[in-house]
């Protein structure tokens, strides 16, 4: 792929078309124009002439579109799309993380030139989040690539850790990515967001196409800025009715990927709507968004609302374009909840999708409870945990294993009062419970990691979970068994010792 790219006339990899990005798609955002990087002119967005428009971009939309179609349209410099097609797409944010990092840069610097400049030193964002604090010299000198590479370009966005011995003396070091991503503004509605990992598509929760990438494909993207993707199709994913307080969104998206398997949304767009969704708070739509890659899904999408631009207001400075779906829009399938009736769920070993009630696997035994990753790291999974703790005035059976995503996650544990406590902290009450002392935040034994990255299962132990992924080997012992949950019934089973419906203990 990129070996063919660079044979292209330089016009394919320079800026953006003049074409304002507002103009298809303004009915409906006029509060929020978009600003686009210096280099594009800003137009307002009703405006009457505009300056000379290539063909592709000529003409009114000819079809109704989904959001996915609608935002790879406008970075496709098209009026329309269908699924299946293939285009370049102009892409927002390029992240990498020290686990595929160097592999990225390795294509960047083969393919483009040992000093060739990345295509936008501001739209690519680097975090060292997976493999941080271990004793492993491998796992260390990829961060030591990551800081070579970024001192060397001039990368604005580069979270750094030097100190590992204590998180807190490196104020650049943030934590999990995709988390991280959120927190520090990088995620807009309406924008294209790519990373090397699978779970980017978290970032969909923001109303933006976001997915992960492999590393010869970011290898392109940063020495291009564009990338040919394929249009996919929309499944509708319709949840309403009330949440009972003893579901999170992790118990949403288990029931849908159950419902469908994890290979019913293959290179598919997974659209989230409803009155269920619209309650939902940020973090728990990062939630639902963040394990569509679970069911093979493309990329995640929520669609922006109060909510998004109510967490933004003091993330980003940028302007945002949202884009929604047509009325008439064509998705491939609907699939509709009533979310009032849903159970706590689990995901039996070892598929996401081999979903049970909670309840049934009231039997079986476990050894430990892990807490934390991108998917059930975030600072609300962890005042849920600690709601079930103070619920029950217990202390925990099974070592309890609490790592926060980020450093913010982190400092929230330590200083954000948990509702109904009386004033003490998630920190107070995990430490009441017999919990282990909160780690540094990073992603920990969620990809297993180093044999000394902590809570890795290097024994054959049966595991109560948060994070995403309940693979053979996937937290380290390739015979280890996993029972993925949502903080709630994690908490609720370290309590007990067996997988443990929080019902017990929240009514």
């Amino acid at each position: 792929m990129a070996s063919y790219a660079m044979t292209l006339s330089p016009a394919h990899f320079g800026g953006k078309s003049e074409l304002g990005a507002c103009s298809l798609f303004s009915p409906s955002i006029i509060a929020h124009k978009c600003r686009r990087q210096a280099s594009n002119k800003i137009r307002a967005v009703m405006s009457p002439t505009q300056s000379q428009r290539t063909p592709s971009t000529t003409g009114s939309v000819k079809h109704a579109m989904t959001m996915t179609e609608k935002i790879l349209s406008r970075a496709s410099e098209r009026s329309q799309l269908e699924p299946g097609e293939n285009v370049w797409v102009n892409i927002d944010v390029l992240m990498t993380h020290d686990v595929c990092g160097p592999g990225t840069i390795g294509i960047f610097k083969r393919e483009f030139g040992e000093n060739a400049k990345v295509w936008d030193r501001e739209k690519i964002v680097i975090i060292p989040d997976h493999y941080i604090f271990t004793s492993d010299e491998r796992a260390n000198r990829n961060v030591d690539i990551l800081r070579d590479f970024c001192m060397e370009q001039n990368i604005k966005y580069f979270y750094d850790i030097k100190d590992l011995g204590n998180f807190k003396a490196n104020p650049d070091y943030k934590g999990v990515c995709h988390i991280a991503l959120a927190q520090e503004g990088h995620c807009r509605p309406g924008e294209v967001l790519l990373g090397t990992d699978s779970h980017t598509c978290n970032a969909g929760a923001f109303g933006q196409f976001a997915t992960g990438i492999g590393n010869t494909d970011a290898g392109f993207v940063m020495g291009a800025g564009k990338l040919l993707l394929k249009v996919p199709p929309t499944l509708r994913f319709i949840l309403d009715g009330e949440m009972p307080d003893y579901l999170l969104a992790k118990d949403l998206i288990l029931q849908i990927i159950g419902e469908i398997s994890v290979s019913g949304a293959t290179y598919k767009s997974m659209e989230f709507i409803g009155s269920t969704v619209e309650s939902l708070s940020m973090e728990e739509r990062m939630t639902l968004c963040n394990m569509v890659v679970e069911a093979g899904g493309k990329n995640g999408v929520v669609p922006a609302d109060k909510t998004t631009f109510k967490y933004l207001e003091d993330k980003t400075t940028m302007d945002f374009e949202p884009v929604y779906s047509d009325g008439n829009a064509r998705f491939i399938q609907d699939y509709k909840f009533d979310v009032s009736k849903l159970e706590p769920l689990v995901a039996k070993p070892h598929s996401p999708d081999n979903r049970a009630l909670a309840r049934e696997c009231k039997d079986v035994k476990i050894d430990r409870v892990y807490i934390g990753s991108c998917t059930g790291g975030k600072t609300e999974d962890f005042l849920a945990a600690a709601k079930v703790f103070l619920a029950s005035g217990k202390k925990v059976k099974v070592p309890t294993f609490l790592v926060p995503a980020t450093q913010k996650v982190w400092m929230d544990l330590y200083g954000l009062p948990v509702p109904g406590s009386g004033g003490k902290t998630c920190s107070q009450i995990f430490e009441e419970a017999g919990c282990d002392t909160p780690a540094s935040p990073n992603c920990g034994a969620c990809l297993g990691g180093p044999r000394d990255t902590y809570a890795r299962m290097n024994e054959p132990k049966v595991c109560v979970s948060t994070t995403n992924r309940n693979f053979p080997g996937r937290m380290g012992h390739k015979e280890g068994q996993i029972y993925l949950a949502s903080p709630y019934t994690a908490a609720a089973s370290a309590l007990t010792g067996f997988v443990t419906d929080p019902r017990e203990f929240l009514h």
